[in-house]
């Protein structure tokens, strides 16, 4: 169910060698990322990347100074800087889906009263590309650029069920870690559970990211395969029979609205 290696390494691929400085900077700038709200030395991005500290501080530095990385008063610290935030920011504002998704998942949110989120396959992880909180439980942060497991999400699994039973791979990590008790972590229950949601059209997330949250999951198929996909968020203890029809049935038409609207793109093959 592994991505395979040369699939995923567009390098190699297409036979232009890796430029090893460049891949770097990208292993650097991705880890800084991840990490968050969590600033790091220069010895922890060292080990991490596996590289000499001599040679990691020299590229932290140049980064530095343009603006890629920021440190603190003391300058041993590390973290994202604002030109990610910048170019992050563009892909956003030109992104052709998102324009036509956001009014959509705004009109949702505030039928269903529910968080209603957006988000893209990357490898085997999905990120948040829009969120529309539910008045009943604001977040004090924006979820736009989070990444979290396919496999352990409902947006995940939906665009992972799309290609059960294709001779494309299913991206997921060799090792499931769980994210709360309720994630699953064992292989064939995860194909019979990403086979269950190809059956009924949408994936679940039960309590498997958040503990007290479940979440309805929708493919968007305008390109092929998906990578896109919806979600909506609720409190398990606002969850009754009904109420998870209600919001099935309003997904399902809040889906065939986007892909109505969205150009088709045939050029997303893994």
């Amino acid at each position: 169910m592994t991505l395979p290696v040369d699939a995923a390494d567009g390098g190699a691929q297409s036979g232009v060698r890796g430029v090893k400085s460049a891949a770097r900077t990208v292993e650097l700038l991705e880890l800084l990322a991840s990490r968050q709200n969590r600033p790091a030395r220069l010895r922890e991005l060292s080990e991490a990347l596996g590289a000499p500290r001599s040679s990691v501080y020299a590229l932290i530095r140049t980064l530095a100074e343009h603006g890629w990385v920021r440190t603190d008063a003391t300058g041993t610290l590390y973290s994202i800087g604002i030109r990610a935030l910048l170019a992050g920011t563009t892909y956003l504002d030109t992104d052709p889906y998102l324009r036509i998704v956001q009014p959509h998942i705004n009109d949702l949110s505030a039928l269903l009263d529910e968080t209603i989120h957006f988000g893209r396959l990357d490898r085997d992880d999905i990120v948040y590309l829009a969120t529309k909180e539910s008045s009943q439980y604001l977040r004090p942060f924006s979820r736009v650029g989070r990444r979290l497991p396919a496999f352990s999400t409902a947006m995940g699994k939906a665009l992972l069920a799309e290609r059960l039973g294709t001779d494309m791979e299913v991206p997921v990590p060799e090792r499931l870690t769980p994210l709360t008790p309720h994630t699953i972590v064992d292989r064939d229950a995860l194909v019979a559970d990403l086979r269950q949601a190809r059956e009924r059209g949408y994936a679940t997330d039960d309590e498997e990211n958040y503990e007290g949250v479940a979440c309805f999951g929708f493919a968007l198929r305008y390109s092929r395969p998906a990578t896109d996909a919806i979600s909506c968020s609720v409190p398990v203890a606002n969850l009754t029979p009904e109420r998870s029809r209600e919001i099935v049935e309003a997904m399902e038409r809040t889906r065939l609205a986007i892909e109505r609207m969205a150009p088709v793109d045939l050029s997303a093959e893994f």
